[in-house]
């Protein structure tokens, strides 16, 4: 359109004169402007609504790499020096680093898969494709489940294409993914708490749109499902890494040093060690025990996320009706959610949620109309046994998290 052929002239010559702007020394400001600009450049075409894909793919290409290129490789203006110079990596009481370019791979790979398959969302929506593959739900129209879910009333409440924000939102990950050396949980704060708040917050909103499709709009998306599945996984392999910069900024405030001016511009540690580097060469089996440090499967948890997913599918199985059935899928998704979090050791206390998911799964075919005998009888068989599965610690790994192993119970 042109509005958005305009909008690249006039994006492109500011980034331009930024670029040469921030050449000179003490313009880091100018690194930041042309940052925004690259954010801008990734969100114009869904603003815009724009017609043309190649147009959509060639901001998405350029604003990524003017990210890239004004704070990613040069680095972010305004580090502190001392921060820098420390070469601790493994936070006091650690027993790995959380940070390293390995620990963050899994994150990465998934957010590349997330990206792709929510650019095909939100390119059906923006008319750039005609379709969406979709093998296995239907609607009550012409168009598959997939095409009706981002067609919907609820996807249209959104004044942009929602496939698209969930795209940007899986771009940042990638981003900042990539961003920072393996001391970054010291040295920039406020990028892993950025980061968090992405994959954390964000990425249970996003798994809470799924999870009200059958009961809002009435069939499943295959490709939602499968993004959606990418962004729960993400979750136990960045909590560490979080809880690490937590602990930093605790320590560093308590030994009299400014909160805002560690948590933007990042500091030394005493107490801190070296050694949290591992080479790409190593062997794939040795890459993925590194990348998955801190997080673990006991069984408990993986049958407790087993229960979960089935209650998702107990409609189907059982022929359970509303409110029971509807009841049965969003705990069930809630279950899933809090057992894969919880696979995160630092955030193991969390399975006691699913606790209380149980007891209610327990005393729904008391209060709720729709349900079958069998599927009746199998939710609460389900809830009692959630409830003895959620209350052991399971299996731990021998890593420490410092401060923080008092709360992995």
């Amino acid at each position: 359109s042109w509005l958005t052929a305009w909008n690249n002239v006039f994006t492109g010559l500011a980034i331009a004169a930024l670029a040469l702007i921030s050449m000179r020394p003490g313009m880091g400001w100018a690194q930041w402007a042309n940052a925004a600009l690259g954010v801008w450049l990734l969100a114009a075409p869904l603003v815009f609504w724009t017609p043309d894909a190649a147009v959509y793919a060639n901001d998405t290409l350029i604003g990524a790499l003017v990210i890239a290129l004004t704070i990613l490789i040069p680095m972010m203006p305004g580090m502190a020096r001392e921060g820098m110079a420390d070469e601790g990596d493994i936070p006091p009481g650690w027993t790995y680093c959380p940070s390293t370019y390995v620990q963050r791979l899994p994150i990465i790979a998934l957010g590349v898969v997330g990206f792709l398959l929510s650019r095909v969302l939100s390119a059906y929506q923006l008319g750039h494709i005609g379709g969406i593959w979709e093998p296995f739900f239907a609607s009550p129209t012409a168009l598959n489940g997939s095409e009706y879910i981002v067609t919907s009333d609820v996807s249209r409440a959104w004044p942009v294409a929602d496939g698209g924000l969930g795209a940007m939102s899986y771009m940042f990950e990638i981003l900042m993914g990539v961003m920072g050396s393996r001391k970054r949980w010291r040295t920039m704060p406020w990028m892993v708490a950025l980061f968090g708040i992405v994959v954390g917050p964000l990425g249970v909103i996003s798994i809470y749109f799924i999870i009200i499709q059958p009961i809002a709009i009435g069939t499943y998306c295959t490709i939602c499902l499968l993004a959606a599945a990418a962004m729960l996984i993400m979750i136990p392999f960045s909590l560490d890494e979080i809880v690490a910069m937590i602990q930093f900024l605790v320590w560093n405030t308590r030994r009299g040093r400014p909160f805002w001016r560690a948590f933007f511009r990042g500091d030394a540690l005493p107490g801190s060690e070296t050694g949290g580097t591992m080479s790409f060469d190593a062997s794939p089996t040795a890459l993925f025990r590194q990348s998955a440090r801190g997080v673990t499967v006991p069984w408990t948890l993986g049958l407790s996320a087993a229960i979960g997913t089935f209650l998702m599918l107990s409609r189907a199985i059982f022929g359970n009706d509303m409110p029971l059935a509807g009841s049965d899928h969003l705990v069930g998704a809630l279950v899933l959610t809090t057992a894969v979090i919880a696979f995160a050791e630092v955030a193991r206390p969390l399975r006691f949620l699913n606790v209380l998911f149980g007891l209610w799964l327990v005393v729904a075919p008391w209060f709720l109309d729709g349900g079958t005998v069998a599927g009746s009888l199998v939710g609460i068989l389900a809830g009692l046994a959630l409830i003895a599965l959620s209350l052991p610690r399971g299996r731990r790994s021998a890593e420490h998290y410092g401060s923080w192993d008092r709360y992995v119970l």
